[in-house]
């Protein structure tokens, strides 16, 4: 078994909200706990508890493989509205302690189905990649995390500030208030 690195990054997260696996409009599983698996540069997965699946619709393959990272993947062929989808779904049943989050959760090939996650469309939903949600946060500081929007407002002039009374009637010329405490 080969072991996650800096060279191969595995990385496991909850999935914040429900997310729904529709077949043809049919839900096939139902659940606020799912784990998204990234791994290195390949599409992350979601991998549903087996309890939230509907699994009348799923029968085991004979198809087996090995996974350098995850360990052997057993499959399940989709049989629904008289449709037959060998190995849509897999599952890890005992996966190494890296990974060991996603044992005996079901995985489904996104060519089969459709993920819908609360409140969005399938077609508006997708695993959320940090660099978009993060993109333009700011700490306050002005520099933000990635490129910059542009202003929506005109900076202030220089030789302006809070209070000024700027006159049009000659240009340049500031009244600016008296702020004193004594006598003139």
């Amino acid at each position: 078994m080969t072991t996650p690195g800096q060279d191969h990054p595995i990385t496991c997260s909850r999935e914040p909200g429900r997310v729904e696996v529709l077949f043809e409009g049919h839900e096939l599983a139902d659940s606020g706990d799912v784990l998204l698996l990234r791994e290195a540069n390949l599409a992350p997965v979601r991998y549903f508890p087996r309890a939230d699946v509907a699994m009348d619709f799923l029968r085991k393959s004979g198809t087996v493989t090995q996974d350098p990272y995850k360990g052997p993947a057993t499959y399940y062929t989709l049989v629904r509205d008289r449709q037959i989808i060998e190995d849509a779904a897999w599952s890890h049943e005992a996966p190494p302690l890296g990974v060991s989050q996603i044992t005996g959760r079901l995985a489904f090939h996104p060519d089969y189905v459709e993920f819908k996650r609360a409140g969005l469309t399938p077609a508006e939903t997708r695993a959320l990649d940090v660099n978009d949600v993060v993109r333009h946060t700011d700490s306050g500081s002005g520099a933000s995390q990635a490129e910059h929007w542009p202003p929506n407002v005109d900076m202030p002039d220089d030789e302006a500030w809070e209070g000024d009374a700027i006159r049009d009637d000659e240009p340049g010329l500031i009244d600016r208030p008296y702020r004193g405490t004594g006598a003139i």
